[in-house]
Parts: structure tokens; sequence; C-alpha cells
């Protein structure tokens, strides 16, 4: 899961990054955090629906992609708020990171990463992987992995992670309409 910060920062050229603070997460920001995923998500899962096999989106989202993502994030912010950290904007929620590890494979996990879509391109996504990066360096862990959609609404994400210099394995999932021919 993924934010959209690749591609050209704002239309008019200015610098807009502003001063942010990264944070441990706390449960009362459970709800922002929630919504922010949804809103982050939302340009994501309508570009992302015409590509995918009708039996395998129905099959994946049958409430629809919204009650899944916020089931979903719940499980990763209910399950292990220890590996989330927010970025602050002026105390406002503008995204969050959850980093796992992985110590078998001595490497770590950018596991979900969303930035609100008004704070997208003024690196808060990049901020929130780079303290990742930095979590996964002080466990000792050797390379770091980030997995996201090849669909054109993840588009955006997979140019700010080859940005930041990450490799493509290359993996090909292939799904079966049992009920089909």
């Amino acid at each position: 899961m993924t934010d959209a910060e690749g591609g050209p920062g704002p239309p008019d050229g200015s610098d807009r990054r502003t001063a942010m603070i990264i944070t441990p997460y706390t449960g009362d920001r459970r709800a922002e955090a929630l919504d922010l995923g949804v809103r982050a998500w939302a340009p994501v899962f309508a570009r992302t629906r015409p590509a995918v096999p009708g039996f395998v989106y129905r099959s994946f989202y049958p409430d629809g992609w919204e009650a899944r993502q916020r089931s979903d994030l719940s499980a990763i912010l209910d399950g292990e708020p220890q590996n989330v950290d927010l970025a602050l904007v002026d105390d406002s929620l503008a995204g969050w990171v959850c980093t796992r590890l992985h110590p078998e494979d001595r490497m770590g996990e950018v596991c979900v990463l969303a930035v609100d879509p008004r704070h997208q391109r003024r690196g808060v996504g990049t901020a929130l992987m780079e303290h990742s990066f930095e979590r996964v360096r002080a466990a000792g862990m050797a390379m770091v992995m980030v997995e996201t959609g090849d669909d054109p609404g993840h588009a955006p994400a997979r140019a700010a992670y080859e940005a930041r210099g990450f490799e493509r394995w290359p993996v090909a999932r292939y799904f079966k309409d049992l009920d089909g021919p």
C-alpha cells in the first residue's frame, strides 16, 4: 500500500515542502489515520479497478475497497502500533508509515505508506520512507522491501520507490475464476 509522491512537484513551480515532525503512533490518532488511508487510496483504487479482472476485484472487495482498506489498516494500527510512525504538520496528521522487520531475511519492509492528498508531493512520503529506512538500519537489517501494484493506479507509487533507489523484483501473480471457463 502506497502514497502518490511520485511525479512532478506543484504545477506553479513553488516549493511547498512544509516543516514536519515524525513521531510514534498513538491510539488517539487512530480515526485520523484510517480516514487518511481512505483519502490517500481513493484515487489509486479508482484507477486500479478497470485494470483488474472483475472476478478478482469482487473477491478482494465484496463490500467495496473502502471497507477492506479500513479493515486492513485497522488490523495494522491495532495489531502492531509499535511499528507505526506519524508525520505531523502543524499537529495535523499528514501521513503515516508502518515498518516491519523480517530478521530471517535480514530485511525490513515498508508495509504501509499513506500520505494525505493535501500533503502529497511535499516531501512527506520521502521523509516517512527515510524514517522507515533508519528503523531498519538500527535493527541491523541489510535491505528494505516495499510492494505495490503494477496497475495504473499505483504508477505514482512505483515512480516514488524507484526514485528512492528501490529495484524491482519481477513477480507474476495469476488468478483463475473457478466459476468461469
